[in-house]
C-alpha cells in the first residue's frame, strides 16, 4: 500500500498570496550552476538560465514578483510576492496553491533547458518555503541573501 506522503507546506495558509522565501536544491548539491570564485560567482549556462528565469517570473506568471534572489552552485533562493486574489482577479490559479505552480513552472523551464542543450541536471524533488511575516523577517532574510555568496564556505548547503 501507498502512505500519502505529508505535505511539508503549513496547512493555515493556502500559498495564494503574501510573500515567500523559497529555496530551491539541485539534487545531491551537484553544482549545475556554476562555482562562486573570489567572492563572485561565475555562471555555467543552466545558471545563466536559472539567472534569467528568475528575472522574468512576472512575463509567465503575472501575478507572481520576485523581488529578490541568489542562485548559488547548487541551490537556489528567492523571495517571490503572490499577489492577492483581489489585486489580480482572473489570474492567479484556484485550483493549486500559486506559489507552487510558478516554482513547478520555473523548475520544469530549467530542466527543460537542461536537457535541450544536452547537460546533466537534476532538481531536489521539494522545495523549501517560508511564508515571510513583518518587515523584521523580511529584512533578515534579504541581508541573507544578500550575503550568501561571500559567506559559501560556512552554507549548510556548501560542497566542494
Amino acid at each position: 500500500m501507498f502512505s500519502e506522503r505529508k505535505s511539508p507546506r503549513a496547512d493555515f495558509h493556502n500559498y495564494s498570496g503574501g510573500l515567500y522565501f523559497v529555496t530551491i536544491c539541485t539534487r545531491d548539491k551537484i553544482h549545475y550552476f556554476g562555482k562562486i570564485v573570489n567572492g563572485k560567482m561565475l555562471y555555467t549556462p543552466t545558471g545563466d538560465f536559472c539567472v534569467r528565469q528568475l528575472e522574468q517570473i512576472s512575463t509567465h506568471y503575472p501575478y507572481a514578483e520576485v523581488l529578490q534572489f541568489v542562485v548559488m552552485p547548487n541551490h537556489v533562493h528567492v523571495i517571490i510576492r503572490i499577489c492577492e486574489k483581489s489585486d489580480a482577479p482572473g489570474c492567479i490559479p484556484t485550483i493549486r496553491m500559486a506559489l507552487g505552480v510558478v516554482i513547478g513552472g520555473f523548475k520544469q523551464s530549467v530542466t527543460l533547458f537542461a536537457r535541450r542543450n544536452n547537460f546533466n541536471f537534476a532538481w531536489q524533488g521539494r522545495y523549501h518555503d517560508h511564508i515571510i511575516r513583518g518587515k523584521s523577517d523580511s529584512k533578515n532574510i534579504s541581508d541573507y541573501i544578500d550575503t550568501n555568496i561571500e559567506r559559501w564556505d560556512k552554507d549548510c548547503f556548501y560542497s566542494e
